[in-house]
């Protein structure tokens, strides 16, 4: 199944009565496709305890583009995703997820919220943790015996396990795996159910530098080769600045959206903050902003003083 570890054709699912039917064949990217958008906000806005988090907010992603929220602590980006799954409403403005109200296609959405790494002593297997992707939901015990539907269901968690690269660990209990293993398996248990869209809450804020790296290529390349639309909140761009389609960026009560050469510049941060901005690249290619306030939290370190230059990231 490497490197993409495409489904095979006469694979099967199960449905939510229980039958085994064939299983969909693997998203292809937007430009194979031509289908719509996955997401869509126009003049989107949202408001929480009387004060407006963001808006003018305009967004599409299309299947298999790879956008990512910014902006600086507070600002609502987490806020974004709980729109997108319908546990928030706008305030103004207009949503869609895959063609629908948000909330009514949450089926077909694999999310993985913020979270801290999981305690050492945990012994659940990063097996198990990925097959509660798949059937976390039902009621029963299993029956003891095989069955079509069963034998679908291992050979789905056994692939989705080799799609992000975690076969070598995913029987060690999930307490023993690093913090880039238990990601990859957590990012294996949003997709085990074949989503069209991936909703990932800052999957990248826990980990060191070479993990973030490696992960942000594994969404990257799950995203463009497996077809499937990614909106990740972010608080370092740098790690996913080479994988990034579109950027949604939120400062001050605003919203700029476009490709991160579009966004991520001087003039449009300056615009959004209204005041000095200037975004430097490193000869190593890493984005860096200086200005006032604690300007785009781009930052590396979360606690430096406001006016300091912030890598962005």
């Amino acid at each position: 199944m490497n490197p993409t570890a495409k489904v095979r054709e006469g694979a099967t699912r199960t449905d939510r009565g229980g039958t085994t039917v064939p299983a969909p064949r693997t998203h292809a990217p937007a430009a194979e496709t031509g289908s719509g958008p996955v997401v869509a906000l126009r003049d989107a806005a949202v408001r929480v305890g009387g004060r407006t988090l963001w808006s003018g907010a305009d967004l599409s992603v299309r299947p298999g583009e790879f956008t990512a929220v910014l902006g600086p602590n507070g600002v609502g980006k987490s806020t974004m995703i709980k729109v997108l799954l319908g546990a928030l409403p706008v305030a103004a403005g207009e949503v869609r997820v895959l063609g629908a109200r948000p909330g009514q296609a949450n089926d077909r959405i694999g999310y993985l919220p913020q979270r801290r790494s999981f305690d050492a002593s945990m012994r659940i297997r990063g097996i198990d943790v990925v097959r509660m992707g798949l059937d976390g939901d039902r009621w029963g015990v299993p029956l003891p015996f095989p069955t079509a539907r069963r034998r679908a269901e291992r050979e789905r968690v056994a692939g989705v396990i080799e799609l992000v690269g975690a076969s070598g660990y995913a029987r060690r209990p999930i307490g023993r795996c690093s913090g880039g293993e238990q990601q990859r398996l957590l990012i294996a248990q949003a997709l085990v159910r074949r989503p069209e869209l991936l909703l990932l809450d800052e999957p990248l804020d826990s980990l060191d530098l070479p993990n973030q790296s490696a992960v942000a290529a594994l969404i990257g390349r799950i995203c463009h080769q497996e077809g499937v639309a990614v909106v990740m909140v972010a608080h370092d761009v740098n790690p996913i600045l080479h994988h990034l389609d579109r950027v949604v960026y939120l400062a001050e009560g605003g919203a700029a959206t476009g490709t991160p050469q579009e966004v991520i510049t001087s003039e449009t941060l300056t615009r959004l903050y209204g005041t000095p901005v200037e975004v430097l690249r490193t000869s190593g290619g890493r984005l860096v902003v200086v200005g006032q306030p604690e300007a785009p939290a781009l930052h590396s370190d979360r606690h430096e003083t406001p006016g300091d230059a912030h890598v962005a990231g």
